[in-house]
């Protein structure tokens, strides 16, 4: 899919992976729409980039708001050919804490409600309009990239809820693959390491060089921009589909 010319949503698109998405998206000439929390950068971002960017403010959690994002979406940019989803929440809780105290069940189902469902909530809604576009040159009516973590795969202490909600982004990849396969739209998952985002930013300088020299190669925390333009691959190559791609400098996580 050539992404000159397309129209784009992108979930989190206020900062961190979203953000450089978008922006990137963009630069290669697609028109964006950025989806994110009021109290985000998401219409800052949006007005500079210009004029081919839009941000629309809402919650993945949310029907209503993600499908008024949607169908601004298409009323500003035309037929929405790409979703990219990179909004998506943090937590660190032992099962049982050091007090005794058993895991915050509401903290286990936020995780899950954003990440995981928030995620489904944007593919099924967004799939639903790629299905009625006109096949592209290549024949394809749609591109979808979902955000996992290497968490899914090597969850650290304390990381249960985040690690069973991106675990959950990569368990149904493959068969949401296969769903939308008969429409010719395209779903692929990318599960970064450790990247410099907002989150890792609050960290002291010092922890934030230990982590990124804990990367085998690259010895660095991950620019932003490097998962945008796997993205950005991942719209334009034909032939990923069903795949989760980890994009982690080879590192796997220690148990803490």
């Amino acid at each position: 899919m050539h992404i000159d010319g397309i129209a784009a949503l992108v979930t989190g698109g206020g900062s961190g992976l979203g953000e450089a998405t978008g922006r990137e998206l963009a630069k290669r000439g697609a028109r964006v729409t950025l989806l994110d929390l009021g109290r985000s950068r998401g219409a800052e971002v949006a007005a500079d980039i210009g004029s081919q960017a839009l941000f629309v403010e809402g919650d993945v959690t949310s029907p209503e708001q993600v499908g008024a994002a949607l169908e601004q979406t298409l009323e500003r940019f035309g037929p929405l050919r790409a979703l990219v989803n990179c909004a998506g929440i943090g937590s660190a809780s032992r099962t049982v804490g050091k007090n005794g105290v058993p895991f915050d069940l509401d903290v286990f189902r936020r995780s899950i409600e954003v990440n995981l469902i928030g995620t489904f909530n944007c593919i099924r809604l967004a799939a639903a309009k790629m299905i009625e576009n006109e096949v592209d040159a290549g024949g394809e009516r749609g591109a979808i990239v979902n955000t996992a973590s290497v968490a899914a795969f090597e969850g650290q202490i304390g990381q249960a809820a985040y690690s069973a909600s991106k675990g959950g982004v990569v368990g149904m990849t493959l068969p949401i693959a296969r769903d939308l396969a008969r429409h010719a739209v395209r779903v692929c998952t990318i599960a970064p390491g450790l990247f410099d985002t907002p989150l890792l930013g609050l960290m002291p300088e010092e922890m934030r060089q230990a982590l990124g020299a804990s990367v085998p190669f690259p010895s660095r925390l991950g620019d932003p921009a490097e998962y945008a333009s796997l993205a950005c691959q991942i719209v334009e190559n034909a032939m990923l589909n069903g795949e989760t791609i980890r994009l982690d400098g080879a590192i796997r996580m220690q148990p803490r």
